[in-house]
């Protein structure tokens, strides 16, 4: 594995080229969503003809394998430890139940391989009908800030208008909001990817457009959602987009060849019930609430509008420009993640190449070349970084490395074959890449 940091990162020519440290075999459809779940020990892959693979990383086997969608799998993402989430092209979002103790019930047999029984699925918790006319995947986050795993939000784009977003709430699956990020959205387009999170205690969107727009929504006190952040900045269709772990900005990738950085903004959005009209959009904001023992309609009714009393949304100051924008020259980059560090992000590309930058600077640091066919999907671990470490240089010395190794060795000596498989899985820096070719290549960098 290599550690760099950004004053010390060579460019990509000076570098060895990296090569792949495992490779999965065993999807026949060309992959369209990875993620490492249950503590990094699981990755969890996702084909074009809806079956799910969940990886055992401490050995590289299957441990089960069926049959989530009847179409092509949108993305995968983890509930807990023994949950997971699958959003399919056949308008259903399920929650699968799948703990370890599950897995033992679950066939092996890859899709690959042919298979005369029919491999049983897992127990299934909630089904949402949703729409996927869009290509567009869900995003999640906690119902408040605790990250407690009771309860979920989830993002999808709106069942009907597919210019709007809606977020539903599991396990109760009630729909909390339909969000029109702007007045004229249906000139942006379908909603091509979207990002669900809290920001300041209050809800957060960020969505991204087919005509290349991407906005920056936040919740405010009122139950309103507000325009914070709206940029033009791709002249394609954006294909993906990651929040980093601060919160502090997102990037986008689109079908063009440029790579944006864009801020998210912190506004002040408390507002007083008694000092502004109650700003409630019917229909089309989010399911009525009782307000004071009576219903938001009653509420609304009884209350007359004062014109001298400004609204939220004209005194807030929307951003328009983006932080930074890279050129890559190389068009077609998806499934962009941020790792949950924020120093590198990656880009699953149609040219087959998986590229890797600095999140700071935006500079490319790495080209990982293995696969024959497009790039479809990249997943990130996630890392513990609850302990600091000391920065270590890409140019360090075989003599260094060879201490970091025999430390390492030494922490290790005690564990058995199973453990120190186990330590090793939740350690490692991985980097997955889903292909067109059916194959995920596993990555040890940085």
């Amino acid at each position: 594995m290599v550690e760099a940091t950004d004053a010390t990162m060579a460019s990509p020519s000076q570098l060895p080229s990296a090569q792949p440290r495992s490779i999965l075999r065993g999807h026949q459809a060309q992959v369209h969503a990875a993620a490492f779940v249950r503590g990094n020990q699981r990755l969890a892959s996702g084909d074009a003809e809806g079956y799910v693979v969940l990886w055992d990383l401490t050995i590289m086997r299957p441990r089960a394998v069926w049959r989530a969608h009847t179409n092509a799998i949108l993305g995968i993402a983890s509930w807990g430890m023994d949950k997971i989430i699958t959003h399919g092209r056949d308008n259903q979002l399920i929650v699968w139940k799948v703990s370890a103790d599950d897995e033992a019930a679950l066939s092996t047999t890859l899709p690959l391989d042919p298979s005369l029984l029919p491999r049983p699925q897992p127990w299934i918790l909630h089904i949402l009908e949703v729409n996927t006319m869009n290509f567009c995947s869900f995003s999640i986050c906690p119902v408040g800030s605790n990250e407690s795993n009771e309860e979920l939000l989830v993002a999808v784009p709106n069942t009907l208008v597919s210019e709007a977003v809606d977020v539903y709430q599991l396990p109760s699956q009630n729909r909390l909001h339909t969000i029109h990020p702007t007045d004229k959205a249906e000139e942006n387009g379908m909603v091509m990817s979207l990002a669900l999170f809290h920001l300041d205690a209050s809800l957060a969107l960020v969505t991204a457009y087919e005509n290349g727009i991407t906005t920056v929504l936040q919740l405010d006190g009122n139950g309103e959602w507000v325009v914070l952040y709206r940029a033009q900045s791709h002249s394609q269709p954006v294909l993906s987009l990651s929040i980093s772990p601060s919160c502090e900005y997102f990037i986008t990738s689109g079908a063009d060849a440029l790579v944006v950085k864009h801020p998210i903004p912190r506004q002040s959005l408390e507002q007083s019930a008694s000092e502004q009209p109650l700003q409630q959009r019917f229909g089309d904001s989010q399911q009525a609430r009782p307000v004071n023992g009576k219903s938001l309609l009653s509420a609304a009714l009884s209350v007359e509008p004062n014109p001298a009393q400004p609204s939220l949304k004209k005194a807030i100051q929307v951003r328009t420009k983006p932080l930074k924008v890279l050129n890559s020259k190389h068009s077609g980059q998806q499934s962009l993640r941020i790792r949950s560090d924020g120093k590198i992000f990656a880009t699953a590309g149609w040219d087959s190449k998986v590229r890797v930058y600095s999140a700071q600077t935006m500079r490319e640091l790495a080209v990982l070349k293995w696969h024959q066919a497009g790039c479809y999907a990249v997943a990130f671990t996630t890392l513990n970084c609850s302990t600091p470490e000391a920065p270590v240089h890409e140019e360090s010395t075989e003599s260094t490395a060879n201490a970091e190794a025999v430390a390492t060795t030494s922490k290790m000596v005690n564990l058995n074959v199973k453990d120190r498989r186990i330590k090793q899985a939740r350690q490692a820096h991985w980097l997955a890449a889903g292909s067109k070719d059916g194959k995920i290549s596993l990555w040890d960098i940085y």
